[in-house]
C-alpha cells in the first residue's frame, strides 16, 4: 500500500488521483494509516470528499465553498480545516490558509495527525518561497517522526524541507537538511540494501542540483555520474524517472538550455515543476510562445499541495499574467 510519503514523491494529477480517494489534498503524512478510522469518523468527511472531486476537476472555488460549508456545520473537523487551508494556498490566500492550518494543528488528536498538519502548514510557506517559514514547521514534524523512531518519514520530511529551500535560494540550509534526511533515513532498523541505495541516490541527486545552482558544473556532473551509478545497480527501478529531470535541471542551471529541454521532455510531463523548468529554458532561448505554452500546462497540473506545485503555481501565474 502506498503511504503519503510515497505520494509526496509523485506529482501532478497522478498523485492527486491516488490521494484524493482518502485524505485532504496532499496533507503529507500517513496519518490515516497510523490512526485507522480517524478520517472516517470525521463528520465532515462526505463534504470533504465532494470538495476533493472539485479539486480534481480544477474547480478550486467550488472546492473551497464545500469546505466552508463543512466547517460551518463542523468547525472542529480536522479534514475540513486541513483541506480548506490547502485550497486557500492554491488560490494564493496564504494568511487565510494558515489560520485554518493552525486550527488543524490544534485539533490533531495524535502525533501522526499533528505531523500531517505541520507539514501542510510548512508547505503553505513554500508557496511564497519562504525557506525559514517552511523550516519552522517541517522541522517540528521531523522531530515528531524522530521521537517515534520513524526514521524513514523523518528523512522524507527533511528532504521535503530541503527541496523547498533549494528553490527558495537558500542553498546552505537545503544542503544541511538533505544531508540530515539522508543520515536519518539510514538509521531505519534493519534497513535493506536497496533502501540504502535509495537514500544515497537521493543525496547524489540533491548534491548535483546544489552544485549546479552554485555554478559548479564539474561538481554537478560528478554527482550526476554517482547518481547514474546507483541507478545502474537496478535496486530502485522506480527512481529511473527522476534521472532525466536531474540531467535537465543541471543543464538548465549550467547554461545549456537546449540540452535542458531535451532532457526534461523525457521526464514526467504531468509534473508542474518539470513543466516550469522547460518553460524557463525556452525563455532563456528567447522563445516566449513556447515558454507561455509550458507555463499554461504547468498551471493546469498544479493542483496538489506539495513542493512542485508550491514552486510552479505562483511562478506560472506570474509569468502568464506578464504575458497578458
Amino acid at each position: 500500500m502506498k503511504t503519503l510519503s510515497h505520494l509526496h514523491r509523485m506529482t501532478g494529477r497522478a498523485a492527486l488521483v491516488v490521494l484524493l480517494s482518502s485524505v485532504p489534498v496532499l496533507a503529507a503524512t500517513p496519518a490515516a494509516a497510523q490512526n485507522p478510522g480517524a478520517d472516517a469518523q470525521d463528520p465532515a468527511a462526505d463534504l470533504v470528499k465532494q470538495a476533493q472531486l472539485k479539486i480534481r476537476a480544477g474547480d478550486l472555488h467550488g472546492a473551497l465553498a464545500l469546505d466552508q460549508q463543512a466547517l460551518a456545520a463542523h468547525p472542529d473537523s480536522f479534514q475540513a480545516q486541513t483541506q480548506a487551508g490547502s485550497v486557500l494556498d492554491l488560490l494564493g490566500r496564504y494568511d487565510e490558509a494558515r489560520s485554518h492550518l493552525n486550527h488543524a494543528i490544534a485539533l490533531a488528536s495524535a502525533p501522526a495527525m499533528k505531523a500531517r498538519a505541520l507539514r501542510t502548514l510548512a508547505m503553505s510557506y513554500a508557496f511564497q518561497s519562504d525557506c525559514a517559514g517552511t523550516t519552522k514547521y517541517e522541522a517540528q514534524a521531523y522531530d515528531i517522526y524522530l521521537q517515534a523512531g520513524d526514521f524513514y518519514n523523518a528523512g522524507e520530511a527533511a528532504n521535503e524541507l530541503a527541496r523547498v529551500c533549494i528553490e527558495s535560494g537558500d542553498f546552505d540550509t537545503a544542503e544541511q537538511w538533505y544531508r540530515k534526511g539522508h543520515d536519518t533515513g539510514l538509521r531505519e532498523p534493519g534497513i535493506k540494501p536497496e533502501r540504502v541505495d535509495l537514500w544515497n541516490f537521493r543525496l547524489e541527486h540533491a548534491l548535483a542540483r546544489l552544485a549546479a545552482r552554485r555554478g559548479d558544473k564539474a561538481g554537478a556532473m560528478r554527482h550526476v555520474a554517482a547518481a547514474r551509478a546507483l541507478l545502474d545497480k537496478g535496486t530502485n527501478p522506480e527512481q529511473q524517472v527522476f534521472f532525466p529531470y536531474l540531467r535537465g535541471y543541471v543543464a538548465l542551471y549550467t547554461g545549456e538550455a537546449r540540452t535542458a529541454i531535451t532532457d526534461l521532455q523525457q521526464a514526467n510531463q504531468s509534473d508542474p515543476f518539470i513543466l516550469c523548468l522547460i518553460a524557463q529554458a525556452h525563455e532563456t532561448l528567447g522563445d516566449a510562445a513556447q515558454a507561455t505554452a509550458y507555463y499554461r500546462q504547468a498551471l493546469a497540473h498544479a493542483l496538489a499541495h506539495n513542493p512542485p506545485t508550491a514552486y510552479a503555481r505562483p511562478l506560472a501565474e506570474k509569468k502568464l499574467g506578464e504575458a497578458k
